[in-house]
């Protein structure tokens, strides 16, 4: 065992188990996934808000629980309050980059539990790609409002730097190629191509990852996930109450977060993440492991990404996510469906994706996926990456048949 890596005492199992399947995601929506010229953040979640909630047969004044977070306001529930005109009883605006939302969930059990409230909403929204604040601008923001001494005086070119570096620890410690990495991008497209809610649909090909433009070595920009505009929300209701509004239950059987790191200098093991720990214990508390999952939605904002989490989380050895996922691997037909609506790479990415793989796992739940329904959809693992692989959350869902 690598000395380094960190270890928990936390007994999930026993600690967090009870909680298994008491709660379930009884809505879900998506709006202005791609593209949205002329409207802001807020615009766009307002709408997933009220789409999700009519979704699961509610009203905004059933909502008496809310959790979201933004990149660019510290204080962001509380205009969110404003604008969706809900007075809720339990607030959560945690803020830990894209895996925030799969963070939310088990935070919102516990509440919906205890009896604080009855409904949470949970909810993001980003016009990344239309946004009139330049890219720059927000860089320069952000350096100071997140500050990272040990890399920021050598001027990296953050995210993107950090997660090659990444790659190329694990090309260089376990001979993984810039093919296998291509794959990941390809297999996403093959699963973007079947929904027409992706942005990017066009056919891939591994030479055409290998000749895009470079980014940052080892990766093109292909290696790299989208800018697009999008919202997302579900709500979260007690398990009883979900079996008699209008959606099937997709309940929460597991959820873990870990947090290791900030800066990626700071990793203790650059080819091994903090999901190690937070699959473990989701897995944990689901009572089941990664052999049971039906499908996986990770958060792959760099195809690294996707490498690492289906590693980390035990779909295959460290070292063998290249392996696993040649040939088509994780394309349709391969050995395990990942990233059905086609990702960050090629679906959507508005600044932070984890509520778009919470989402989706549902609709594939529920039989809603269209042309990619999987035939066998009753577990799913997500998970989700905040920072520069800093933040890990994993969820389990389920239907009432995995109870």
């Amino acid at each position: 065992m690598n000395t380094r890596i960190p270890q928990s005492t936390l007994d999930a199992a026993a600690v967090n188990r009870p909680l298994r399947g008491r709660v379930a995601i009884a809505g879900a929506a998506t709006y202005g996934c791609g593209e949205a010229p002329g409207m802001d953040d807020m615009t766009l979640l307002v709408r997933a808000a009220h789409a999700a909630v009519a979704d699961a047969g509610l009203t905004m004044q059933d909502i008496d629980g809310l959790a979201t977070c933004s990149v660019n306001a510290s204080m962001w529930t509380m205009p969110v309050i404003e604008h969706l005109g809900i007075n809720p009883t339990y607030v959560d605006g945690t803020m830990i980059g894209g895996s925030s939302f799969i963070a939310h969930l088990l935070p919102a059990i516990r509440a919906l539990e205890a009896g604080q409230c009855k409904a949470v909403l949970v909810c993001y929204g980003s016009a990344q790609r239309s946004a009139t604040f330049g890219r720059k601008e927000g860089q320069a923001a952000r350096r100071f409002l997140d500050p990272q001494p040990y890399e920021f005086p050598y001027e990296p070119v953050l995210p993107v730097t950090a997660y090659a570096l990444a790659a190329a620890r694990h090309m260089h410690e376990f001979g993984t190629t810039r093919e296998q990495l291509a794959e990941v991008a390809v297999a996403a497209r093959a699963w973007a191509q079947l929904n027409p809610e992706a942005f990017m649909r066009d056919p891939l090909t591994i030479e055409d990852v290998l000749s895009a433009r470079p980014i940052a070595s080892p990766l093109s920009v292909r290696d790299c996930c989208l800018v697009t505009d999008g919202a997302g929300a579900i709500v979260l209701v007690r398990g009883e109450r979900a079996r008699d509004l209008p959606r099937p239950p997709v309940y929460v059987l597991g959820n873990a977060t870990a947090i290791w790191n900030r800066q990626i200098s700071c990793m203790p093991d650059l080819t091994t993440t903090a999901a190690a720990q937070s699959g473990a214990q989701a897995f944990a508390m689901a009572g089941l492991t990664a052999a049971d999952m039906d499908m996986a939605q990770v958060y792959d904002a760099f195809t690294i990404n996707t490498l690492l989490f289906l590693e980390d989380l035990g779909f295959c050895a460290k070292g063998e996510g290249g392996a696993f996922v040649s040939k088509g691997g994780i394309a349709p037909g391969g050995r395990l469906a990942v990233n059905t609506n086609g990702g960050g790479l090629s679906c959507v990415h508005p600044g932070m994706y984890g509520i778009f793989a919470l989402i989706e796992a549902v609709r594939q739940l529920r039989g809603e996926a269209g042309q990619r329904q999987l035939g066998r959809h009753r577990t799913a693992v997500v998970h989700g990456n905040g920072g520069t692989l800093s933040s890990q959350s994993t969820a389990v869902l389920g239907t009432a048949e995995a109870l």
